[in-house]
């Protein structure tokens, strides 16, 4: 397009061996310059973190499987072993060392084309009633923490929450939409979302939400929804 112009071009080449070349441009104007909606009223989308799944919506959003880490894991660690077996340095070790190193690429490749197309779809997703989502929340919380505090540090990494995060961030400024980031303090699980009532204890075993009020429903979606509603809250305030 004429309004872009080419800023530089970096090459870098993969332990298995292949070359890319990236491309990075300025000027790229926003793809909707619109007058921003009422928040009062206006479509969000909240985005609850899950560590099956990757997360979970406030609304119905069809996904597909991830955990592609773990899908490849017993093929990587035969590779590996086979590896183990060579002598260092050797022709043979060198073959297998780019086998090792396919492996790995296939898995992020996989992970980044998932991502990718999921994001890209949520910044383009319709509500029920077909209108175009002006917000989407998540929560705010520290990806690095967590996989080493919790120890889940494999799962953290292969559901790419963060990678999502971003790709979602940009692809929402290209709409002219809004990424709002709640504190990672605010009660999302423990709040219920019909009455408002704030459980002292909740533990990560207890994955359906029970509250006096009678509301009953998963753990991840009633997140979602307060998620949801606090992103209207600071958005309005």
């Amino acid at each position: 397009a004429e309004d872009l112009r080419l800023k530089s071009v970096t090459i870098s080449m993969e332990p298995s061996g292949k070359y890319f070349a990236s491309l990075l441009y300025e000027g790229y104007s926003c793809e909707n310059q619109a007058a921003g909606p009422d928040y009062s009223t206006a479509k969000i989308l909240g985005i609850d973190y899950a560590m099956q799944g990757m997360a979970v919506f406030s609304e119905k959003v069809e996904t597909e499987e991830a955990g592609f880490f773990r899908k490849n894991e017993k093929r990587l660690a035969r590779e590996q072993r086979k590896l183990s077996r060579c002598v260092r340095g050797s022709h043979n070790y060198e073959l297998q060392k780019k086998k090792v190193a396919r492996c790995h690429e296939k898995i992020r490749n996989q992970r980044r084309d998932y991502l990718h197309k999921l994001s890209r779809k949520i910044a383009d997703s319709y509500d029920a009633v077909g209108k175009l989502h002006d917000a989407v929340a998540v929560e705010n919380i520290d990806m690095k923490a967590m996989g080493q505090c919790l120890h889940f540090g494999k799962s953290v990494q292969d559901n790419g929450y963060g990678m999502f995060r971003e790709m979602l961030d940009y692809k929402l400024a290209w709409k002219g939409k809004k990424m709002v980031k709640v504190d990672r303090f605010f009660p999302s699980s423990k709040k219920c979302c019909k009455c408002g009532r704030v459980k002292k204890e909740l533990k990560l075993s207890e994955r359906v939400y029970h509250c006096a009020c009678g509301n009953k429903m998963d753990r991840d979606r009633n997140a979602a929804i307060n998620i949801r509603e606090e992103a209207r809250r600071m958005l309005t305030a």
